[in-house]
């Protein structure tokens, strides 16, 4: 059982004025920040922030705790220090590495994407089309928002050089299968590529178990700062053209990464491997690096057992369409619903009733239409977290009974 006292703890946002009296439930949108991280980004910029690496003490510690981030997250992930990228944003990333894509293709290449996805990891690789690359969409089921990885492999042939699709969706929610997917798409010579905004605040991946070649998450979604994180197994690295400065070619962490790192928060993200191994050993688990296994299965059975009754719920209701699996092992808990009205006007009604979440459209506009959702109407998004408590569940369902 997850000690969900401990664990908000050690967010401070839960000890400010007023918090007793709201429930978050826009975690899809940016989680709090926890405690290690706020505490090493105040440290760096009141004691290091100067140019890291320099032959005096302040730029030797600013470096020093920039190389712990990026040691201790890839030991958790489970790949090499130099797989491991950070950037502005997952955004940036992306379109960062869709560029370098873009000069690895050879002409009558092709690409697969889904309109599952946010349009963060859809529209920059559709773009490819204007350079002649065939992209290729594998569709969902537009009732329940599915993707059937049979419907993958018929658009496979030795022409897709590289399959992009995510780890669940930020408005369906399903998990998928992305071990089974990334073995289909390397069967037939393809690289995978995941966007896993949506799952790594349930869990950091284990790359090993997954098997993509690229995994893209945000930092400020995993209660870190606003940083954008991403793995990119070294073979195919080397393969991809550099984007940084001539000069740094031969650095492989510096070859997708064509601006200046924000030293500060890269220094931060150490405190998500400070939570995650906490975490763990407070609930007697392991430190180190196997700690990140042990805190992602903490934080999944405390989701799942919170989420079934708002599935549950809105299952049962005739004016609710629940996108995505109504089974809380199947599905992260960010949770759309599809309602009469607009999705912004019941989140401003739950908002009055101490209930923090939104509505519209997520930058998901293309499962969204698949869907055949009212783009103008939107949804309504309800997500959470591991620190989300029973009693914040309880103001929920009561807020959704009486707004709906």
């Amino acid at each position: 059982m997850l000690d969900i006292e401990w664990v908000r703890s050690n967010f401070p946002a839960f000890g400010l004025p007023g918090a007793a009296d709201r429930s978050f439930f826009e975690n899809a949108g940016g989680s709090y920040a926890c405690a290690p991280v706020i505490d090493r980004l105040t440290r760096f910029y009141r004691e290091r922030k100067v140019q890291p690496y320099g032959p005096y003490p302040a730029a030797q510690a600013g470096g020093a705790e920039m190389d712990e981030a990026r040691t201790r997250l890839s030991a958790m992930m489970g790949v090499r220090p130099d797989e491991l990228h950070f950037g502005p944003s997952t955004s940036q990333n992306t379109y960062v590495l869709a560029q370098a894509v873009r000069g690895w293709l050879r002409p009558g290449d092709a690409i697969v994407v889904t309109n599952q996805d946010h349009e963060a990891n859809s529209g920059v690789w559709r773009r490819l089309a204007e350079s002649g690359t065939d992209v290729r969409e594998w569709r969902i089921d537009p009732e329940t928002g599915h993707l059937d990885p049979a419907d993958l492999a018929r658009l496979l042939d030795d022409k897709v050089r590289l399959v992009c699709f995510p780890h669940c969706s930020n408005v369906v929610g399903e998990i998928n299968d992305v071990a089974a997917i990334s073995a289909i798409a390397h069967a037939a010579g393809a690289r995978v590529c995941v966007d896993g905004v949506s799952y790594a605040p349930h869990g950091l991946p284990d790359m090993a178990e997954l098997g993509c070649d690229i995994y893209l998450f945000s930092a400020y979604k995993t209660y870190g700062p606003h940083q954008g994180i991403m793995v990119v197994r070294a073979d195919f690295g080397a393969e991809l053209p550099n984007q940084g400065h001539g000069f740094n070619a031969g650095y492989p962490t510096k070859r997708l990464t064509p601006a200046g790192p924000d030293h500060a928060q890269i220094a931060a993200c150490a405190g998500l491997a400070d939570y995650a191994e906490a975490l763990s050993v407070h609930h007697g688990g392991p430190d180190g690096a196997a700690a990140a296994r042990h805190a992602h299965d903490l934080m999944r059975a405390h989701e799942i057992k919170l989420l079934q009754p708002l599935l549950d719920f809105a299952r049962q209701r005739n004016s609710v369409r629940l996108l995505g699996p109504a089974d809380a092992s199947r599905r992260a808990p960010t949770v759309a619903l599809e309602l009469a009205g607009s999705g912004e006007a019941a989140s401003e009604a739950l908002s009055s009733l101490g209930i923090d979440c939104w509505g519209g459209d997520f930058y998901a506009v293309r499962p969204l239409t698949a869907m055949g959702v009212d783009l103008a109407k939107g949804v309504l998004r309800l997500s959470f977290v591991h620190y989300t408590s029973a009693a914040d569940m309880d103001r929920l369902l009561n807020a959704l009974d009486r707004t709906l």
